[in-house]
């Protein structure tokens, strides 16, 4: 198989931090950019873009592909970027628990109070996921 399309284990799994938080907000920002100037040019024009949907194999409540390897001991009920380019301008992360299942947490503060590196939120992540 192409090694460009089987995801290396190095790569796949990456921390949820406060970079990559300010990277998707960054694109957000982009696209929205991008959108406008699409409709100041093309408001004549039927332009369609192409729509990104989110890969089944990577649902909430599935198990993890045997295709992305094994998750290192300590990067599991930790936040992760997520691998799916659907969710690449979403301010969401990822979270596998041991039995492999993938959880999907926004990155918006919860009750305007507890943004995604809250300790007390956190916690309440890794009470959801446990098994």
């Amino acid at each position: 198989m192409d090694p460009l399309f089987w995801p290396s284990e190095t790569n796949s799994f990456r921390r949820f931090t406060p970079e990559s938080l300010a990277a998707i907000e960054e694109r957000i920002a982009k696209k929205k950019k991008e959108q406008v100037e699409v409709k100041g040019k093309n408001k004549d024009q039927g332009a369609e873009e192409e729509k990104l949907t989110p890969q089944l194999d990577l649902k909430i409540c599935k198990t993890l592909p045997s295709l992305y390897g094994d998750i290192p001991a300590e990067l599991v009920g930790e936040p992760l970027e997520d691998f799916d380019p659907y969710y690449s301008d979403h301010k969401t992360f990822m979270v596998i628990n041991k039995r492999r299942t993938i959880f999907r947490f926004t990155a918006t503060p919860a009750l305007f109070i507890f943004g995604p590196f809250n300790p007390v939120r956190k916690t309440a992540i890794k009470i959801l996921i446990h098994s």
